[in-house]
């Protein structure tokens, strides 16, 4: 380790101990047989700001109580978890803002930063919560409108998500507050009309800011790979595999690591039986379990007999999700549903973890891998109020209309 790194690590540790976390046992340490094992491959940090991430540990440690020091420090951590699928960041925000997590008035940018890790840890009620008090105390806040439609839309709230974009549409570009209201109506039952419309505030957008990506700048280039991969999502969701791929291709010039957009690519080459593809998009990011996941399903699928490697990967799957039970973390339990039906081949355990799931989230994803344990656990009961719910909503997708008519068709 380097002088300076030695240097910000004792910064980080001093910042943690000032804060006054609580401190948790040690467990004996693990001893490697030979100085050749390999213990953990982190991401690459070469592409990180490690002096400001310093720098910000640094002041951080000498005023652990000043609100725009923490969100600062937040707000950075938040963004490199985004960047590398890393949670471990999302836990050192939390603990630059813990002096007032469990505040009932804290500053309005704590209380944002606050809404976003509550948000995504999916305790989605708390931080409608905290959004509500920022939006009714600072009405012009943009982030704050464009995050609450974003978990109105992930809860199935999509009359709700639509008002929040439409106060958005004042504070933001045009690009912004149209991805977003289409992500609200598409899932309401206007998918066709919705991404139309996406389709040309992007077009519009990429010739006002210059076509090419080297000549945008790195908010414009976010919020363009954003609306490419929901307008991959949507046309994928029409059945048109074709178009749905060359905008994921196209958002992956943008962010070839952006481990939602993998997600959702490699969810379209799975749904084609393209698993050799899947497994060389992914081969490099399977520090993330729901890539791993998707990783693995392909590699079985591929093969003729189960291989020693997929063994070993469904192995290391159930350690990270008997660890993530372990911590009271139920976060991937849409992924943990997939796991043991697709892998485990266990579609009660499946439908059980996909019912739970959907008590907290209700995206088309929740939706699809509820009917698809329960067509496979043969209880089309327990997807009955999932089913009137889609009809209520008219959420429209194409393997999960056949699903459906399999469902109430009675064809098990």
């Amino acid at each position: 380790m380097k002088p300076g790194s030695i240097a910000c690590a004792a910064l980080a540790f001093a910042a943690v101990a000032t804060l006054g976390l609580p401190r948790f046992g040690v467990a004996a340490p693990f001893v490697p047989q030979s100085g050749t094992e390999v213990l953990e491959k982190l991401p690459g940090r070469a592409n990180l700001d490690d002096a400001a991430l310093c720098r910000q540990r640094a002041q951080l440690a000498a005023a652990p109580r000043d609100p725009s020091v923490a969100a600062e420090a937040a707000q950075h951590y938040i963004e490199l978890g985004r960047a590398t699928s890393d949670p471990r960041y999302f836990g050192y925000a939390q603990a630059a803002l813990a002096p007032w997590w469990n505040a009932a008035t804290p500053p309005v940018p704590v209380l944002l930063l606050r809404a976003t890790l509550l948000q995504s840890s999916h305790r989605f009620a708390e931080a409608i919560r905290d959004l509500g008090a920022v939006t009714r105390t600072d009405p012009e806040n943009a982030q704050a409108w464009l995050t609450l439609a974003t978990v109105q839309v992930v809860r199935g709230e999509y009359d709700a998500a639509v008002r929040s974009c439409g106060r958005l549409s004042s504070l933001a570009g045009q690009l912004a507050s149209i991805t977003c209201l289409a992500n609200a109506r598409a899932a309401g039952g206007q998918l066709a009309a919705s991404e139309r419309l996406l389709a040309l505030a992007l077009e519009r957008s990429s010739i006002a800011s210059g076509g090419e990506t080297g000549t945008q700048d790195a908010s414009m280039r976010g919020l363009q790979l954003w609306t490419l991969t929901l307008l991959g999502e949507l046309a994928a969701r029409r059945g048109d595999a074709a178009r749905a791929e060359e905008r994921f291709r196209k958002a992956l010039v943008l962010a070839p690591g952006d481990s939602y957009l993998l997600g959702a690519y490699s969810d379209l080459l799975l749904d084609l039986g393209r698993y050799a593809e899947a497994k060389t998009l992914l081969r490099d990011h399977l520090r993330i379990d729901g890539l791993l996941l998707r990783h693995t399903i392909a590699a079985q699928a591929a093969s003729l007999r189960p291989a020693p490697a997929v063994a070993g990967a469904i192995a290391e799957l159930q350690a990270r999700f008997d660890a993530a039970a372990r911590r009271g973390d139920a976060i991937h339990q849409r992924e943990q549903a997939r796991f043991e039906l697709h892998l485990r081949h266990n579609p009660r355990t499946a439908l059980d973890l996909a019912l739970a799931n959907w008590q907290v989230q209700k995206e088309p994803a929740d939706l699809r891998i509820l009917l698809e344990a329960a067509l496979a656990a043969h209880d089309p009961a327990a997807a009955r109020p999932a089913l009137a719910w889609r009809r209520q909503q008219g959420l429209e997708d194409s393997r999960i209309a056949l699903l459906a008519r399999q469902l109430e068709g009675g064809r098990l």
